[in-house]
């Protein structure tokens, strides 16, 4: 009888960790604490249809006419808050911005589990807004993602011709194994870890593996800058490595970052510099 008893607390537990590891795949939602306004910069709320009658909330913020305009891609629970020192930087150098929240996020709508893959339907979503409202009058696009915004951004051009810019800043190739790492990073046994992902996998509707970027990347004619630091412990470096052997020879630029995590890339000495030349060079006036 003992033996049984054994059984069903190891099958609750179980169960309970099961319960408690999927919640924790649910991303945060915060508010935004910042906008555009708070450093004295030009800016318009917008209102931005999405897949499943969604909508998404953002910023457009103009620049030169003659510019090219710039989508700017958050990374998990965050906003287009995030995307500040973006924002302050290339607003300094006139291009057209548009950062809005994924759904799920900020002040966007609910839409069931976020995923790399609405991330990509978002930036869409917002492209096609754009050329509508006319905010976007011509093909210079040029993306600027962070971790699953900047994975996102990449399967977004592999799909979107429209596209011919991406930067990236702590992208995952393949968000399987970006799991499967951070639930090992919490001693989750191994069979709990194949039960969370095919469950996940059974939820939103697909396979992790069928939407990864470095199976994707090599589809797209837009010209990539990765950047990644070498000590990020939430997407490892060779996740950046893999990406950068998947795609285009010519076409894929890495900017490993030997002293960086995974948040601070952007503190980097000459980050704005190399950011702006690649945007200014590969989206020319």
């Amino acid at each position: 009888m003992i033996f049984v008893w054994i059984f069903l607390f190891l099958l609750a537990a179980s169960l309970g960790l099961f319960l408690m590891i999927t919640k924790s795949f649910k991303n945060p939602v915060r508010i935004h604490d910042k906008t555009p306004d708070d450093f004295d910069i030009p800016f318009e709320e917008i209102q931005i249809p999405a897949n499943n009658n969604t909508v998404l909330y953002g910023w457009w913020i103009p620049g030169n006419n003659a510019a090219p305009t710039i989508i700017l891609i958050h990374g998990w629970g965050r906003n287009a808050g995030r995307m500040m020192p973006y924002i302050r930087n290339l607003h300094e150098k006139g291009f057209n911005l548009i950062a809005f929240d994924s759904r799920n996020h900020g002040s966007s709508d609910k839409d069931s589990f976020s995923t790399m893959l609405k991330f990509a339907e978002d930036i869409r979503s917002v492209i096609d807004h754009g050329f509508e409202k006319g905010f976007i009058h011509d093909s210079r696009i040029g993306l600027i993602g962070l971790s699953i915004g900047g994975a996102a951004s990449i399967y977004a051009a592999a799909h979107d011709e429209r596209i011919r810019a991406v930067i990236t800043v702590g992208a995952f190739a393949n968000p399987r194994e970006v799991m499967i790492k951070q639930l090992r990073d919490h001693y989750i046994p191994t069979p709990i870890i194949k039960l969370t992902l095919s469950y996940l996998e059974h939820k939103v509707g697909f396979k992790f593996s069928d939407i990864a970027p470095q199976k994707h990347i090599h589809n797209s004619e837009a010209v990539f800058l990765l950047i990644h630091g070498e000590k990020d412990v939430t997407v490892p470096y060779k996740q950046a490595e893999k990406l950068y052997r998947a795609g285009k020879e010519g076409k894929v630029h890495l900017w490993n970052q030997p002293d960086r995590g995974h948040s601070d890339c952007h503190h980097e000495k000459g980050f704005w510099t190399k950011v702006t030349a690649f945007l200014q060079e590969n989206l020319p006036v």
